[in-house]
């Protein structure tokens, strides 16, 4: 049975562990070669290693041009073209109040999230342009569609990814280009503890607790997998979007639809409680 992306070449950043590798491994799943790229050289070289012949490692720091036009070279030379970028590189970050925000920290945080993933598009579309066009994908964030779930620098910085997503998608689309970005919400990853101070380890321990919580803040009432994403990112790339572009696909559980909700009344309930009011005869209003 043919794989959905039976023929086509994809690189995706930040590929080497978390969503990016869940992704990599649906790609080769359904029929693509894959570049992946990422700082972390030993997880990446092994990951390609087990997938020998469909995957190629390359390290990139995707804050450095040079190394963006060489992983996207990579694609070129190892497996002949490139159908597929998936922008997913991105880091956790402290929260700053507004008074702390310095020029420098700014910068280095608008660089790793914006900056990387224009200059991915920008080195690109030249080769997509070529082939008759392609498929781009940047991760963003429920944090870049609501302003009370991450810290500041980090939920501009995914905004700004919704915006620069929308805009290219217009401006590529006569090339049959296009452009989305898909925004999760509570994924436990490596990434999710790192806001934290914590290391690897650390946040993996932590994932039962972050997993139990993911329960009060959404309405389906777990935290996201991974492989929820990476299927997301697999119908944006896939031709199963193909009339898909300038998208902000949420997956999130209903996160930004609110809170979970109570079966006795939840918001309403507690609304009707601060004004003194009878939930059940408001319930038998006709």
């Amino acid at each position: 049975m043919a794989g959905r992306l039976d023929g086509k070449v994809a690189v995706i950043t930040g590929g080497a562990s978390g969503i990016g590798k869940a992704t990599a491994e649906l790609f080769v799943a359904e029929g693509a070669k894959v570049v992946v790229a990422d700082v972390q050289e030993e997880a990446g070289e092994k990951f390609a290693a087990s997938h020998r012949g469909e995957m190629a490692f390359i390290h990139t720091d995707v804050t450095k041009e040079d190394d963006v036009r060489a992983m996207i070279a990579c694609a070129i030379d190892t497996f002949g073209r490139l159908d597929i970028l998936y922008n997913n590189a991105g880091a956790a970050e402290r929260d700053y109040r507004f008074e702390e925000i310095t020029p420098e920290t700014f910068d280095k945080v608008m660089h790793l999230h914006v900056m990387a993933a224009m200059l991915g598009i920008k080195h690109a579309v030249p080769v997509m342009r070529e082939e008759g066009g392609g498929a781009i994908v940047t991760t963003s964030s429920v944090a870049g569609v609501m302003a009370n779930v991450g810290p500041v620098l980090y939920s501009i910085a995914k905004a700004a990814i919704v915006q620069m997503s929308q805009v290219a998608a217009v401006r590529l689309a006569h090339e049959n280009i296009r452009v989305n970005c898909v925004n999760p919400g509570v994924i436990p990853t490596p990434i999710f503890g790192r806001a934290f101070g914590l290391d690897a380890e650390e946040s993996a321990a932590l994932e039962p607790k972050v997993r139990e919580m993911a329960k009060t803040f959404q309405p389906l009432p777990r935290a996201g997998d991974v492989s929820d994403i990476a299927e997301a990112v697999l119908y944006l790339a896939a031709d199963s979007g193909r009339f898909v572009t300038g998208e902000t696909l949420i997956v999130d559980g209903g996160l930004v639809r609110g809170p979970a909700p109570d079966p006795e009344g939840g918001v309403f309930k507690a609304f009707a409680d601060a004004l003194d009011l009878d939930i059940a005869k408001a319930r038998k209003v006709k």
